[in-house]
């Protein structure tokens, strides 16, 4: 099962399965530095998230005489393979663009090194945009994400439902009560969907901040090296029994469709989905709110970190910081946004755009990310980590015993830990 575990991560995140050291020595050869720097980024299938870091390096590069860059855009499902690949063969790119999460693996990995850029540019951005690993800053995001409750004014107030803020959300109580009294009053098939049959990252960006909220976790963040106790332990039994009858009382679809489709076809009275669905929301729905999330005990918590860019191992060292102080400036960074929808990542930036501004109507959003954004474990583990707690939390919607299911997770979760000497913890 360890060995099972170890291959698919290495397909899966590039490479992060090879021991720290061992991989270093593989990509020893270095990189670009003969005035050329290359950047890779996970955005093929996103043309104006390309044309945005088009806008960068022409910009960059009309003011740099002896250093030019030049972008290779991947299909994401194929990019962390084709990362994997070039870090063996010692032929990275300069910057890549690296999923949060995954920045502590690939950073122990050996991909990554220390970013070098102005305290005073990165002390503007968002801490969950910043990726760090053992206290060191290796890589900065244009954006972040957030989830929140989706639901229509009018539904809530037809079923008696009182309308959580952001200074008072609901309880669990709350937040139970408000289910059924939207599937019996307001008459939905379901009263909320969450977008189960998405098994990607979804799994443990959206539903473990719950698991959290309940007191549990996917790791002991004492010392990153046991799950034991903390995601089998009684808040985390709480929380799976608490989860799995939201599905075994016919409360939400255990198959519902990626992208809250429940929702937004009129099956699901509410979604928990995030702030990249809000706008095609607001289409759909005049009285539409975004709802921060229910508070189970241990204050209320959402997904925190997303994509950024990363400086490689073997990079022309000083282009590529330079290129990062380029690629950091709040007019960049407000535009990603523009583009994508997403939150930026900075307060400057936010005002240069059109919804996350101090009067957006997405403003909300860039505050639960503030108060409630919780980095997924900034460690190696957490690729695996993701991948079990994916497939048993899979295995508690679907009606599994909710102790087998948290106990196994641990067990794959604490050999995957001692297999690899604690990943440098």
């Amino acid at each position: 099962m360890q060995r099972r575990h170890l291959m698919k991560l290495a397909a899966a995140s590039g490479g992060a399965a090879l021991a720290g050291p061992a991989l270093a020595a593989c990509t020893a050869s270095g990189s670009a530095s003969d005035g050329e720097l290359l950047l890779w980024s996970h955005n093929a299938g996103s043309p104006l998230e390309v044309a945005v870091t088009e806008d960068i390096i022409k910009a960059f590069n009309g003011s740099h005489d002896n250093l030019k860059a030049t972008l290779e855009p991947f299909p994401q499902d194929v990019y962390n393979d084709s990362v994997n690949a070039a870090a063996l063969s010692g032929d990275l790119p300069d910057l890549l663009t690296v999923d949060g999460p995954n920045v502590p693996n690939w950073a122990w990995a050996g991909h990554l090194q220390p970013i070098e850029v102005p305290e005073a540019i990165t002390a503007k951005f968002l801490p969950s945009t910043l990726g760090v690993f053992q206290d060191q800053l290796y890589a900065v995001g244009h954006w972040e994400a957030a989830c929140s409750v989706f639901a229509r004014q009018s539904v809530l107030e037809t079923a008696g439902v009182r309308i959580p803020t952001i200074e008072s959300p609901w309880s669990r109580e709350e937040f139970d009560d408000a289910l059924l009294a939207v599937t019996g009053t307001a008459g939905y098939e379901y009263a909320i969907d969450f977008s189960t049959a998405d098994t990607g990252e979804w799994y443990p960006y959206a539903f473990s901040p719950f698991l959290q909220s309940f007191g549990g976790d996917l790791i002991d963040r004492g010392t990153y090296l046991k799950s034991d106790g903390v995601l089998n332990g009684p808040e985390a039994l709480a929380w799976g029994e608490w989860f799995q009858g939201l599905f075994t009382a016919g409360l939400s679809n255990p198959e519902s469709p990626g992208g809250a489709e429940d929702f937004m076809q009129g099956k699901a009275a509410m979604a928990f989905h995030g702030n990249w669905g809000a706008l095609p929301a607001i289409d759909l729905y005049d009285d539409m709110l975004f709802l921060p999330p229910p508070d189970f005990g241990n204050g209320p918590k959402i997904g925190g970190g997303s994509w950024q860019w990363a400086v490689t191992a073997t990079a022309d060292k000083a282009g590529a910081n330079s290129w990062l102080e380029t690629a950091l400036s709040d007019e960049y960074v407000a535009e990603y946004a523009n583009q994508t929808g997403l939150i930026p990542a900075t307060d400057a930036a936010a005002e240069l755009t059109e919804h996350y501004g101090t009067d957006g109507k997405l403003r909300m959003m860039v505050e639960y990310s503030k108060a409630y954004a919780t980095l997924r474990p900034e460690t190696p583990a957490y690729t695996v980590i993701a991948s079990v707690f994916t497939q048993y939390a899979g295995d508690v919607i679907h009606g599994g015993d909710v102790k087998t299911a948290l106990d196994a997770a641990v067990a794959e979760i604490d050999a995957d830990i001692d297999a690899n000497s604690g990943y440098g913890f």
